[in-house]
């Protein structure tokens, strides 16, 4: 049984997240954090979800959760995600980052505490998003630069970071693919008089409105036709559902900064 704590457990993805460990044959709760003053500090965690108790608490410490849990499931700021690799460095414990957003400075943090822990990061956590991140890699790879390569995502309006980091990830998987550096052909923005699109670039769109939990599509527009790759997420409990996997999968790895596409086999 692994002993699994959620970081932020009271927001609607910490919730799912204690949903999911609930629901997952494996894995126990350990506890959650929540913010100095909340008011679900103290509380046992699994009553958030309307859960019988579970012995676990909600605790405004972040080194008790580490202390006692085998794993931790972070899906919160790249701020808060750092301090808490180092948290999981010293106490050994498995560390899954599903936050969003982060620069290659917090990567490479994550890089350095995940030479004393085991540390599972992906820009998403859901199976179906890293099967189309192996698909967008295959697809690049096989056709040539021709077919000019498009990302267009859409979220809620409430998203704070963009373009998301689900289509970075498959902005980097298509430059994978076609063996260039994403930094060199990543068109971002464009606004006013542009020219014309640059061969060989990959360009991003970004919607944001509504209540649409994440919507992401990879474009191959060629020469007289157009090749698609869609995934719609309509509830955030596949990201829970994958980081709780992630969590299972790490137990028995040795330690090392490990993605989705490690957990899948992919």
């Amino acid at each position: 049984m692994i002993r699994i704590g959620i970081v932020g457990c009271g927001g609607r993805m910490g919730r799912t997240l204690v949903q999911q460990v609930l629901e997952t044959d494996g894995g126990a709760l350990a506890g959650g954090t929540e913010r100095p003053g909340s008011d679900l500090v103290g509380q046992d965690v699994a009553t958030l979800v309307g859960a019988p108790p579970a012995g676990a608490a909600v605790t405004d410490d972040p080194s008790t959760l580490f202390a006692t849990a085998d794993a931790v499931i972070d899906f919160t700021t790249p701020a808060v995600t750092v301090e808490n690799a180092a948290l999981a460095a010293r106490t050994n414990t498995i560390l899954v980052v599903g936050t969003t957003g982060l620069d290659a400075g917090a990567l490479a943090r994550l890089a350095e505490a995940a030479k004393k822990t085991r540390i599972v990061q992906a820009p998403n956590m859901s199976v179906g998003v890293n099967l189309l991140f192996a698909l967008t890699r295959r697809v690049a790879a096989t056709l040539g630069v021709e077919y000019d390569i498009e990302i267009v995502e859409h979220h809620h309006r409430h998203k704070v970071d963009a373009p998301s980091g689900t289509a970075l990830g498959l902005g980097r998987a298509a430059a994978e693919g076609r063996g260039v550096d994403l930094d060199a052909v990543a068109d971002r923005a464009r606004d006013g008089h542009t020219g014309a699109r640059e061969d060989g670039h990959i360009g991003f769109a970004v919607l944001r409105g509504g209540d649409v939990v994440g919507d992401h599509t990879v474009m191959f527009a060629g020469p007289g036709e157009r090749v698609e790759l869609t995934h719609k997420a309509s509830d955030r409990v596949i990201y829970a559902r994958g980081a709780v996997r992630a969590a299972l999968w790490a137990a028995d790895k040795p330690n090392g900064l490990y993605s989705m596409t490690d957990v899948l086999g992919l």
